[in-house]
């Protein structure tokens, strides 16, 4: 009764009525007494033990040290339909509430306090200024590249920041997505708390939140030629929204998958009266369960009509899956191929009628020409126009070892294929594909597409052809190191930061890395180092490991703004790499909402500003990072 009556309270989104459904919490925890061990420990000890206890450095498994930060809504949607889905299907409802409840963190707050004790005495939503960004990539071109007057900032201000407010999420282990700023207003997806919500950008008020748990960031345009201006966004069931940005309301929600099994990851982006939304695979995860017949799903791009969300095309990575006529060591089919999943934001040139869309590793085998590539698409057919693969042969599932069927832990049964030839590396282009149309981009001169791997790779590319015009590769990469989330670029320059989570030196190349885009050549460097002197080892255990920048910088004016996986917040001047400002998220916040918080890794969601504001998600508790559930809000110091 108790837990239902949280839940319920909450009203939250329909990881939140899965949670209510089974039951997870007080009833479960009551089973537990000081003479018996806690009935998720047998659950934990038989499922997740053997990932969880002890993960290698730079495993994707997080510690449980990290799932006991999680929150009940958090595990319980990652067994039910996210990544951990393959190990929740082999659970009866009592063990996952069992499980669940023996590893999260303590209930937050009840209700929906967080919210409605502060609302904003004004809840006016005022659309007559052009956005700040229409998503995750700032513009279309995917730059992320803001000029003085969008950002409401100049190069000097970034250099001098201070804390304005911060606005503290609940239930939540960490952001995945950016906002969007139009006005006074700023639309975030505050996913794992079950809400969207607008918030005033000078209080951190909130002007309305409606139920919906977008994972990612959110796109902004205009539902039709004569409907409402929308945010729009994915969520962990599949469903692509459209919310009114003037009241919150839901204007329409689709299923645009071609396959119910796989995730909206990426965040759409509009194109006119159009909308192109990525589409993933989770089989990389469903692969660790040995009895799971591996693997099916594989990556899409669709296009939508805004005003209704009705499909226009689908284009996909390959053709669906087939039996491969073997079985694997457990006796169980399988299937190829596989994978190439979506999880970036494409970018799009409405003029030439072109989306630009970045690809991942397959999952089983046969290997495509289509795994961790950058693809061109004609815009009103959805046909392919070019590929151009940077690594052939990448097949990889989390069953397997990274590099080498016989270096590190053994291929498990779904990495039936270890030894017959895949470089087994998973080195996606993380990122979406960048348009640059810098110098070399007027007056009949080329037009590039720029894109960041997770090999520690940087591509340019004809944009008519695909052809390579040059390439930089920082480190050796990683499966989460390398350009993890993206790159940006201003007129001159492409900006790369890199990751390396726990590579060793000399290897480790974590740090920002800005190329002449024109030529080229390196045009300066900067290298990132752990910070753990102090307490910051007590606030950011993994520090010494996970310092580099995985999240997407952003370029305001002439400053560069990147996020750290250990919480820092770097500003760089962007014509010679000079630091000019460092800010440290990962320490305890009071929100504007009454919620005691903290900042962790920023990771996923990068920077992204508007109305004199530069706004910081800071928390993310994947991969053994650390956790955190605040929204900062920086300004120009007074």
């Amino acid at each position: 009764m108790g837990v239902w009556k949280r839940v319920a309270g909450v009203g939250a989104g329909a990881a939140a009525t899965v949670l209510a459904g089974i039951g997870i919490g007080s009833l479960a925890q009551a089973q537990a007494t000081d003479d018996a061990p806690h009935p998720g420990k047998a659950v934990y000890d038989a499922d997740c033990a053997a990932c969880h206890n002890a993960p290698p450095a730079g495993d994707r498994a997080p510690p449980v040290a990290s799932l006991r930060k999680m929150s009940a809504q958090t595990l319980t949607a990652a067994l039910t339909t996210g990544v951990m889905k393959a190990i929740g299907d082999g659970l009866d409802r009592r063990q996952i509430r069992d499980v669940v409840s023996y590893l999260a963190a303590p209930e937050g707050p009840v209700g929906t306090g967080w919210l409605d004790d502060n609302r904003c005495a004004d809840s006016t939503v005022d659309l007559s200024a052009g956005p700040a960004q229409v998503g995750f990539g700032v513009d279309q071109d995917n730059s992320r590249r803001m000029t003085a007057a969008q950002a409401g900032l100049s190069t000097k201000d970034v250099a001098n920041l201070e804390v304005a407010w911060s606005f503290v999420m609940p239930r939540t282990s960490g952001l995945r997505g950016q906002g969007v700023v139009v006005g006074s207003t700023l639309f975030y997806p505050a996913g794992q708390a079950g809400y969207v919500i607008a918030l005033d950008t000078r209080t951190g008020c909130v002007k309305w939140a409606t139920p919906g748990g977008v994972r990612a960031s959110l796109a902004y345009g205009r539902l039709g030629k004569d409907g409402p201006w929308a945010v729009v966004g994915g969520d962990g069931q599949g469903k692509l929204t459209a919310f009114e940005a003037k009241t919150g309301k839901v204007v329409w929600s689709v299923d645009p998958r071609h396959d119910k099994t796989v995730p909206l990851s990426g965040s759409p982006i509009f194109a006119g009266d159009r909308i192109v939304v990525p589409i993933s695979a989770i089989d990389v995860g469903n692969a660790m369960r040995p009895n799971f017949e591996c693997c099916k799903a594989h990556g899409a791009v669709a296009l939508l009509d805004a005003a209704d969300g009705k499909i226009l095309w689908t284009w996909h990575t390959m053709e669906p899956a087939k039996p491969l006529g073997r079985k694997n060591s457990q006796g169980v089919e399988m299937y190829g191929p596989s994978g190439a999943p979506i999880w970036s934001s494409p970018s799009v040139d409405v003029k030439a009628g072109v989306v630009y869309a970045a690809t991942g590793e397959n999952t089983s085998p046969p290997a495509t020409n289509t795994s961790d590539s950058l693809v061109a698409l004609d815009l009103a057919t959805g046909k392919q126009k070019w590929v151009f693969q940077a690594l052939e042969n990448d097949v990889w599932n989390m069953s397997c070892p990274i590099g080498s069927p016989t270096g590190g832990r053994a291929p498990g049964p779904n990495c039936f294929f270890a030894a017959e030839g895949s470089v087994l590396r998973d080195h996606d282009f993380g990122g979406g594909p960048l348009i640059w149309r810098g110098p070399n981009g007027k007056k009949g001169g080329r037009t590039l597409i720029l894109g960041g791997q997770k090999s520690g790779d940087v591509w340019a590319l004809e944009a008519a052809t695909g052809r390579k015009v040059w390439r930089h590769q920082f480190g050796k990469g990683s499966a989460l190191g390398g350009v993890h989330w993206g790159i940006a670029a201003d007129a001159t320059r492409v900006y790369a930061p890199i990751a390396d989570p726990n590579v060793p030196e000399p290897d480790n190349a974590a740090g920002l890395y800005a190329i002449d885009v024109a030529t080229g050549k390196l045009a300066w460097s900067w290298k990132a180092s752990a910070d753990c002197a102090g307490d910051r080892k007590a606030r950011v255990p993994s520090c010494d490991g996970k310092f580099g920048l995985s999240a997407p910088p952003l370029v305001v004016d002439g400053a560069v703004v990147a996020g750290g996986l250990d919480g820092r917040v770097y500003v760089f001047e962007a014509a010679t790499g000079k630091l000019l400002a460092t800010h440290d998220t990962a320490v305890p916040f009071q929100g504007v909402n009454k919620l005691a918080g903290a900042g962790g890794s920023i990771d996923a969601a990068g920077p992204f500003a508007g109305d004199g504001f530069l706004f910081v998600s800071s928390g993310y508790g994947s991969f053994g990072q650390q956790a955190g559930n605040v929204l900062v809000a920086y300004r120009p110091k007074r």
